[in-house]
C-alpha cells in the first residue's frame, strides 16, 4: 500500500468513527470538501503536513494519534 492510500484509509476510518462526512471537515475546520475527497480517495500523491494538521485538529486528535495505526505498517513505498 502506498503512503497516500494509507492516509486516505485512515482519514476515512476516522470520519466513519465520528459519523462525519467530508463536508463536516469543511463545516467544522474550513477544509475544502474537494481536498478531503482527494485525500480519502488517494487521488493526491502528497498531502501537505499543514493540511493534515488542520484535519487532525478538527477531528480532535494529534498527528501522533493519526499515524499510530496499524495501517501504516502496510506502507511499502
Amino acid at each position: 500500500m502506498k503512503l497516500n492510500e494509507a492516509v486516505g484509509e485512515r482519514l476515512k476510518s476516522l470520519l466513519e468513527e465520528k459519523h462525519w462526512k467530508n463536508y463536516s471537515l469543511q463545516k467544522e475546520g474550513g477544509i475544502p470538501r474537494s481536498t478531503v475527497g482527494l485525500i480519502v480517495e488517494a487521488k493526491r500523491k502528497t498531502v501537505k503536513l499543514e493540511t493534515l494538521y488542520q484535519i487532525t485538529s478538527t477531528l480532535g486528535i494529534t498527528l501522533k494519534e493519526f499515524f499510530d495505526d496499524p495501517i501504516f505498517n502496510e506502507v511499502t513505498d
